[in-house]
């Protein structure tokens, strides 16, 4: 096992199963996505990705843009408290950035 799958089902077991709504983040080399998805049917309720920013800066202040704007899409959908899911990614970097972002726009986890 990678050390990335060792950290993704440590952050698997430590969330649990819940009701509420989960934040997953995908990272790639080039773009950031995020989800938000129910918690009850596994269904995606909100998502956001970097594909449609047009002013690329670098990729870290671009990950916040994509937080905010997923934490915007949460409230016109009322969605307030998630569960954050980083999914083996270390809370650095691109995934904190997103974190933060989504936090200023007042999504709560």
């Amino acid at each position: 096992m990678t050390r990335k799958n060792i950290r993704k089902i440590g952050v698997k077991n430590k969330i649990g199963q819940t009701m509420r709504p989960k934040l997953y983040v995908f990272r790639s080399n080039k773009e950031i996505y995020a989800q938000i998805i129910d918690g009850r049917s596994g269904k995606i309720l909100v998502s956001a990705s970097s594909l449609k920013i047009q002013d690329k800066k670098n990729k870290t202040q671009v990950a916040k843009i994509v937080g905010q704007k997923l934490a915007e899409k949460a409230k016109e959908a009322s969605i307030s408290q998630v569960i954050f899911n980083r999914r083996g990614y270390k809370y650095h970097g691109r995934v904190a950035a997103l974190a933060e972002g989504a936090r200023q726009s007042g999504l709560k986890f």
